[in-house]
């Protein structure tokens, strides 16, 4: 799932973030090999434009290089990583999945939401491993209020990628939903240790230890 946050709403302009970067920097990587050495650089500048070249032509295999940068020391890069992330996790590997892909998110922000489901459940059939597709469907599942099987699929992202903290957190946002509070609390916080630039998260758990302690102190 995506979970909403103070700085954005949704991660879907990442992407335009990215390309945008690209040409805002004079010399840009021109190979993995330069991109994965500037990644250790001490400039700034350097990490970022390693990011933006691993999150347009990496794999998978580089989401762990960008996992580490969320806890890089420079907010931005921490940014950069984070929308990084979310586009390695985005990118099938497949043209016609992609366009797949595509098609689920612009039925699903038109609130078209059967159809937004049949076309995620086409990827994840033709394409099982690919944890966003679970994670996409998950979403359009929660926000049709059909909470079980977005919970479901949660468990299929994760299943697949343990570390993806738009699931883990979008696990805290259903329980609240449904005033599970503990649950959600523990799913939050999970979200946090993988990625602890959630804001949004941070503002819910604060919001939920809140309604709790009110709650006992009403009982007391």
């Amino acid at each position: 799932m995506v979970f909403p946050s103070p700085r954005r709403s949704v991660l879907l302009p990442a992407l335009v973030l990215i390309v945008c970067a690209a040409a805002a920097f004079a010399e840009p990587p021109n190979s993995r090999q330069q991109a994965l050495a500037q990644l250790a650089s001490s400039e700034t500048t350097a990490r970022l434009e390693a990011i933006v070249w691993l999150a347009n032509y990496g794999g998978v295999v580089d989401t762990s290089r960008l996992d580490a940068l969320l806890r890089d020391d420079n907010a931005l890069v921490r940014d950069y990583a984070e929308r990084g992330l979310w586009a390695l996790w985005s990118r099938t590997g497949d043209a016609a999945l992609d366009r797949l892909m595509a098609r689920g998110v612009e039925e699903m922000d038109a609130e078209n939401y059967r159809a937004a489901i049949a076309t995620f459940s086409e990827i994840v059939r033709r394409k099982p491993d690919f944890a966003e597709g679970w994670n996409k469907r998950a979403t359009v599942y929660y926000l049709a209020g059909e909470y079980a099987s977005s919970i479901a699929d949660c468990g299929e992202v994760l299943k697949r990628n343990a570390r993806h903290f738009g699931a883990l957190s979008g696990l805290g946002l259903i329980y609240t939903q449904l005033e599970r509070y503990d649950e959600a609390l523990a799913w939050y916080r999970k979200a946090l240790e993988v990625n602890p630039n959630l804001l949004g998260v941070e503002f819910n758990i604060k919001s939920i230890e809140r309604l709790l302690e009110e709650k006992r102190g009403k009982r007391t």
